[in-house]
């Protein structure tokens, strides 16, 4: 055949047509039984067979490759105008029906035939009685019990069960194979049982059989050693199997060892195909799906325990039935004189062979027909005539299956007519495909050309596409492709056309999806979907949970008291007549994770114990960290304390304990909705007890008395203790001396009092902690004084720097302190003052005149001179003790406590000492005197405030710590502001004055 020949066959082959019902044509057969058809025998036996042609065609049939005359049969007949066989079985057993029955539809243009129908009835049968004897066992060794059902159809489904109707728990280490055997890797004392039952369910009849149940009974008299895998099935180092193209691949390797060996598979000539690749029952069966040519070759499964490793090979093959290469044969229909082309494409491993038919006989026995020519899958069709119609069979088949297909071909002169719809409105989405019918029918096939509106040109090129068929596709539809479209149909023996109607709607959108929730248990969430739509086209609005329909017309969809069962992805779907338009979101539902559970103690240590849990759902809300708690029964029952934490990834915790407890323990788990309820406690865990670890802190020491001191500390807690019988071995010594330690023993107290103490000395002190089972760890060094006294007198005072209108005081700290010195109180006297300036001014005048004359002491008038001074003196002391008024006291600083810690003393640390003081002008109190709210200095009625006595400089210190407290007269401002408020004491500068006139 040349190349043109070909083109043109080809191209009449899939322009082949679907034939209207009311023009003559070959039977075509339009639904059959399956080829391999089983029946439930408890009812009647349908075997389908439905075909259509002009005139309508008859129907028979065959079984077992010769005629079954129905007629004669009062079991079974036909359904009117039809070829269904109904079996009545009430009076017949269903057996007597088994067989291959063939279907035949004729009509006087030709006939079709049906597959072979091969009808079988499915079988359940009853498990033979056996005795099964109980099967003893050694604990560790491997063990299989067998199923071995009984032969069904179809194959029964296998599974274990116990006596309450329970599933029997599979694992790595027990499992079921691909034939419903049990096997065991190896067996444990927990597997002793009596009812290891196997069950068998046919699913065609719905019933399930049953396996007498085994006794098995492990025993550990003989300890089995650990030993390396080996394989129990399948057998040896390698193994072979053989799959149809299409259908599943199942691989299994189960195999024995102690401990249980765990499973691994690879392809050795290639990869695993990953979409179509499952591991079942804990990775001991590989399973293919839809298999192809591809997936042969060599498949490696590994079975692995810490002892080694054991091999097994299985080289896998595939075989194909026949199958279609381009779809089955077609129906050709053809004008007298035309030529067309049959092709029966199919493929298979082996290659299957091809055979041909025409209207149910071998095409070799068939007349003769110079039109036709058999080219292997081909049948050539050339000028061809009336009452060349008939029905050809082409049957394809190898050792794994057959391929039967009909394809007629039909001789008809027919002018064009149009079978789509007239006026037909099709409505399409902007920018979306246009799809617009023009289904014809004619012999010789019909040409179709498109006109829009006006019809000024024919539709052809861009936005244009004429399919063969005759539809007119506008790949991308916009608003003014909308109007009326006209097709027009021809050949040789005539014209139809057909007017239809093409309206672009706008497409719907969602303008606001849905948004992703996190919402706690028991609150509310809104979902909320707003959208844009035709408004020509009719909208409804549908929610799914899941795929699942709600029942919500609404574009927003509200749940109140969420659950957990709310959890879930969420679509909002706007449907039209036309469109849709879909948003989904999911919906989180968290609260605060379960408690862990199953707390387990382990690697136990005097001072330490791991403990390990299972953490509880965290209800979709990370577990962020775990909080470890404890009781201590023995010193503290009935609180719980935090120990330690760990982070949400794990799920074990190493705890240092303390000696002498009685440790319970529990664990809460924390997300990012709160805490979660604590677990069950754990077991009590008891420590041994020991020697303290640590000493009392805060250790100190301070005097209450004079002659005392006091050593307090913080006790050790309960858990501290370490150990019964806890006391305190308190010591102490003077400090500088290096004397030895003095020591007592302390029980159930924090302080201790140590009598006949020096005043204010310090001491070292160290506290140790001591219980039944010895003493803690060598103490540190703690400081403290013993109790203070009054302080002695200043040693000395003097007046410096006198003047007409202010006087410096200078004092030095006293010989005995007897504590920390907090401040001094200055008192004066006016005569006092006086007496004192003019025994200075003696003192001077006596060294002045001894510096001029060494010898003077011996002479009289010195001697004179000498008593009238001192005559003058005493009587001016007479004066002044008579006119002086009640003197005062002024508080430079009020006195603290004396246990005022000593940073806050306005005095030197290196010798406790004041320094110069003077008043000033802006008549400020001296820190530490009483100043009333209104800020004004008054005098109480025992007391002279120095400010009253002048204005002075501000107060200051000598570089040697002594205080100098300078005077100055009252000023006149002082006098205008207080007037008559208070009687004026005599001034000890107005006093000096006097005493300088006198003298």
């Amino acid at each position: 055949m040349d190349a043109a020949l070909l083109l043109l066959f080809l191209g009449h082959l899939t322009a082949a047509l679907e034939v209207p019902l009311d023009l003559p044509q070959p039977p075509t057969l339009t639904h059959q039984s399956p080829k391999d058809y089983i029946i439930d025998p408890r009812e009647n036996i349908i075997i389908h067979c439905e075909a259509k042609g002009k005139p309508h065609p008859s129907f028979s049939w065959t079984r077992n490759g010769t005629h079954f005359d129905i007629d004669q049969d009062p079991n079974v007949n036909m359904r009117p105008h039809s070829g269904t066989m109904v079996v009545d079985i009430s009076r017949e057993k269903v057996e007597h029906y088994e067989g291959v029955y063939q279907c035949t539809a004729r009509n006087k243009h030709g006939t079709a035939v049906s597959n072979n129908i091969v009808v079988r009835q499915s079988r359940s049968p009853l498990w033979s009685k056996e005795r099964i004897k109980p099967i003893v066992v050694q604990e560790g060794v491997s063990l299989v019990l067998p199923c071995r059902p009984p032969a069904g159809l179809p194959p029964p489904i296998i599974f274990w069960m116990d006596n309450n109707f329970q599933r029997l728990p599979q694992s790595s280490r027990v499992s079921q194979s691909l034939n419903g055997d049990l096997y065991f890797s190896n067996v444990l004392r927990e597997d002793s049982r009596n009812d290891y039952i196997c069950y068998a369910r046919f699913p065609h009849t719905q019933t399930i059989q049953q396996k007498q149940p085994i006794t098995v009974k492990v025993l550990n008299q003989d300890p089995v050693d650990e030993r390396r895998p080996t394989f129990l099935t399948p057998s040896g180092p390698s193994s072979s199997k053989m799959v149809l193209r299409g259908q599943v691949l199942e691989m299994e390797c189960i195999a024995e060892g102690l401990p249980t060996p765990e499973i691994s598979w690879t392809k050795i000539s290639g990869d695993l195909p990953a979409k179509r690749t499952a591991f079942l029952h804990y990775q001991k069966t590989l399973r293919i799906v839809n298999v192809s040519e591809s997936d042969a070759g060599d498949y490696r499964c590994t079975a692995r325990n810490r002892h080694g490793f054991v091999h097994h090979t299985i080289h896998v093959t595939v075989k194909a039935a026949p199958y279609w290469i381009s779809g089955a044969p077609k129906n050709l229909v053809l004008a007298p004189g035309e030529n067309g082309v049959l092709t029966c494409r199919a493929s298979g491993t082996p290659k299957p062979s091809i055979t041909w038919a025409m209207n149910g006989i071998p095409i070799e026995n068939s007349p003769k027909d110079f039109s036709r020519k058999v080219e292997d899958d081909t049948v050539i069709f050339t000028d061809v005539q009336v009452g060349s119609s008939a029905v050809y069979q082409c049957n394809v088949s190898n050792d794994y299956g057959y391929l039967l297909s009909n394809a007629f071909v039909n001789v008809l002169s027919e002018p064009p007519r149009v079978l789509t719809p007239a006026h037909k409105v099709y409505q399409v989405i902007r920018n979306h495909q246009a799809l617009i019918d023009c289904t014809s029918f004619g012999s010789p096939i019909p040409k179709i050309t498109w006109f829009k509106d006006s019809r000024a040109s024919t539709l052809d090129g861009d936005p244009y596409i004429l399919h063969d068929n005759g539809t007119l596709e506008i790949h991308v539809a916009q608003m003014h492709n909308s109007g009326k479209y006209t097709c027009v149909a021809r050949n040789t023996l005539g014209i139809s056309e057909n007017h239809v109607y093409l309206e672009v709607k706008e497409p719907t959108r969602i303008l606001k999806q849905p948004e992703y929730k996190i919402v706690q248990r028991g609150r509310s969430v809104v979902f909320e979907c707003k959208v844009k739509h035709d408004p020509s086209l009719i909208p409804t609005m549908t929610w799914l949970k899941d795929d699942g329909e709600l029942i919500v017309d609404s574009d927003s969809l509200t749940i109140t008291d969420v659950t957990e069962n709310d959890a879930g992805v969420y679509t909002c779907i706007m449907n039209t007549t036309l469109d849709h338009d879909s948003a989904s979101a999911e919906l989180t539902v968290v609260e605060q994770p379960d408690p862990p559970t199953d707390l387990e103690l382990t690697d136990q240590k005097k001072r330490s114990v791991q403990i390990t849990w299972t953490p509880g759902d965290e209800h979709n809300s990370p577990i962020q960290k775990f909080l470890i708690q404890y009781e201590d029964s023995l010193h503290h029952r009935g609180h719980w304390h935090n120990l330690t934490e760990v982070p949400g990834t794990k799920t074990t915790a190493h705890l240092k304990l303390s000696p002498y407890a009685q440790y319970t323990f529990r664990v809460m788990a924390l997300n990012a909705v709160g805490y979660s309820r604590p677990s069950f406690p754990s077991r009590v865990y008891k420590t041994e007890p020991a020697a303290p670890d640590e000493n009392p802190t805060g250790v100190q020491g301070f005097g209450t008395e004079h002659n005392n001191l006091v050593i307090s500390w913080k006790p050790l807690s309960g858990l501290q203790s370490n150990g019964p019988g806890l006391h305190y071995r308190v010591m102490w010594r003077q400090k500088f001396l290096d004397s030895e330690w003095t020591s007592v023993t302390v029980a159930n107290n924090s302080k201790f009092v140590v009598s006949g103490t020096p005043t204010f000395v310090p001491y070292e002190l160290k506290v140790q902690a001591v219980n039944d089972y010895g003493a803690g760890p060598e103490p540190v060094i703690a400081h403290g004084y013993s109790g203070e006294d009054f302080p002695s007198a200043p040693s000395s005072l003097v007046i410096t720097n006198s003047n007409l209108d202010s006087l410096t005081l200078e004092w030095n700290p006293p010989h005995d302190r007897n504590g920390r010195l907090t401040g001094y109180t200055l008192k004066y006297q006016p005569g006092e003052l006086i007496w004192l300036q003019m025994l200075s001014i003696l003192l001077s005048l006596w060294s002045a005149v001894a510096s001029r004359q060494v010898d003077i002491a011996t002479q009289g008038w010195f001697i004179g001179l000498m008593c009238a001074i001192a005559l003058l003196i005493l009587i001016l002391l007479i004066i002044c003790f008579i006119q002086r008024n009640k003197g005062g006291k002024y508080p430079v600083k009020e006195k603290e406590d004396a246990h005022t810690d000593p940073e806050f003393q306005p005095m030197k640390e290196e010798d406790c000492t004041f320094g110069e003081y003077s008043d000033n002008e802006d008549h400020k109190p001296l820190k530490g005197s009483r100043t009333p709210s209104n800020g004004t200095v008054k005098r109480d009625d025992s007391d002279d405030s120095l400010v009253d006595y002048g204005e002075g400089g501000d107060g200051q210190f000598n570089e040697d710590g002594s205080f100098i407290g300078q005077y100055s007269g009252k000023s006149a401002s002082r006098d205008t502001a207080e007037g008559h408020e208070s009687s004026e004491a005599p001034s000890p500068i107005n006093a000096m004055n006097s005493l300088n006139s006198f003298v």
